[in-house]
């Protein structure tokens, strides 16, 4: 698959003869976290493997309400005709509604931090198109990455792994309580020309949202 925008590009590619990592690591951190030297590997909720932090003072039983932020792309990426602006919309909208609604069984959603709220920040950090059956891994943080394989991959499934960090903090302090750093796994692409839609990744953005629900420090 051949792309020619700079964001796209990546900087390093390994090839590497076993599985991928089932979670991000420190060279794909994307920044927008303040602070990642105290996450460790842990589960989430459903069981799937995560990189977090919880602060020794976080009590759920503190918190009545959510605010719920809307998720941002960091950094910011550059659309291209695979990945539109439009669908990046459209991710980032979906995954908000979807952690309010899975949330709203749980907590108040307001629209305004009070007192007793718990805001969440996320950033989508990463979209990445590889061609099934190679083992490529992209080694640095990039807001949407298609990885640079030969032009015979172009007809090969493209798997699409979408990479997520998310800080919660209290509404009174601005304190953080919890950081987490995931990646999930959407639907497989047909080809190089198939455009993705929200459709390919909300498998991993609804498996997200019910892991948020279902939190327990």
């Amino acid at each position: 698959m051949k792309l020619t925008t700079p964001v796209f590009a990546l900087t390093t590619v390994l090839l590497l003869a076993g599985c991928a990592s089932q979670t991000p690591t420190p060279s794909q951190y994307s920044g927008f976290l303040s602070d990642y030297s105290q996450l460790q590997p842990a589960q989430s909720a459903s069981g799937a493997p995560v990189m977090r932090w919880i602060s020794p003072d976080f009590k759920a039983e503190n918190y009545r309400s959510v605010l719920v932020e809307r998720p941002q792309f960091y950094p910011a990426p550059t659309p291209n005709s695979q990945v539109s602006q439009q669908a990046l919309d459209n991710i980032a909208l979906y995954l908000q509604q979807a952690m309010r609604l899975e949330l709203a069984g749980r907590l108040r959603i307001v629209e305004h931090a009070d007192r007793d709220t718990l805001v969440l920040r996320s950033a989508i950090t990463a979209v990445n198109l590889s061609p099934e059956g190679l083992k490529v891994y992209e080694v640095v943080p990039v807001a949407l990455v298609a990885a640079a394989a030969s032009t015979a991959a172009g007809t090969r499934d493209l798997n699409t792994e979408i990479y997520v960090e998310l800080e919660a903090v209290d509404g009174r302090t601005s304190a953080p309580v919890t950081r987490v750093v995931r990646k999930g796994h959407g639907l497989k692409l047909e080809n190089d020309s198939t455009q993705l839609q929200l459709k390919d990744l909300k498998p991993a953005l609804d498996a997200w949202a019910q892991d948020a629900r279902n939190f327990r420090p």
